[in-house]
């Protein structure tokens, strides 16, 4: 008897999960020229990915993550940032540009390496599964909607779709290495008396 080797699901697979659910055939390639169902489906996943990642994930988090002048003095923010924010409450940056400006001295340029709070822009095949799974079948939901319109499907993937996120949820409180002191509530009961 044969074992089945499970993998993460790659974005083909996903795109074709997408195709499947509007009664298209598989594509074996995502790289296919013009608009097409293909080209639409790896466009809403990516645009339903950066959504989904944009919450803060276990997986695309830092914290106190450091960046470094540049020969000029300003900090570059690389590409793939959803969000940065200085660790110390004390700097108030904001991006402008492709660069972190300081609001409270007013300029772009910085002594020293700045600590970044930052949620990251990850691949699809950079994701743990749960969050691959959920993004697919959100994605998928949204396809048929805009392709087909079924009431009937909608209903069906949208049972799926709360099913992935239940995974999402538990896989990150499992990595998420949580307590119930990291509860601002918690904490602020705590540090009384």
């Amino acid at each position: 008897m044969a074992s089945l080797i499970y993998k993460p699901r790659t974005e083909l697979e996903a795109v074709n999960t997408m195709l499947e659910v509007i009664g298209e055939q598989p594509t074996n390639s995502l790289e296919i020229s013009g608009i097409s169902e293909v080209s639409l489906a790896r466009e809403l996943l990516h645009n339903v990915s950066r959504e989904v990642q944009s919450m803060g994930l276990n997986s695309n988090t830092e914290e106190a993550y450091p960046l470094p002048p540049d020969v000029n003095g300003h900090i570059v923010v690389p590409l793939n940032v959803l969000f940065i924010d200085a660790t110390d409450p004390a700097i108030d940056v904001v991006v402008r540009g492709n660069k972190l400006y300081d609001r409270k001295n007013h300029t772009f340029v910085f002594s020293k390496p700045l600590e970044c709070d930052m949620i990251w822009f990850l691949a699809f095949e950079d994701l743990p599964q749960a969050t691959r799974e959920y993004v697919t079948i959100k994605a998928a939901r949204q396809f048929q909607s805009r392709f087909l319109g079924s009431e009937t499907l909608f209903s069906l993937t949208a049972q799926d779709e709360r099913a992935a996120w239940i995974n999402l949820l538990e896989a990150e409180a499992e990595t998420g290495d949580y307590s119930i002191f990291d509860n601002y509530t918690v904490n602020r009961i705590l540090r009384r008396g």
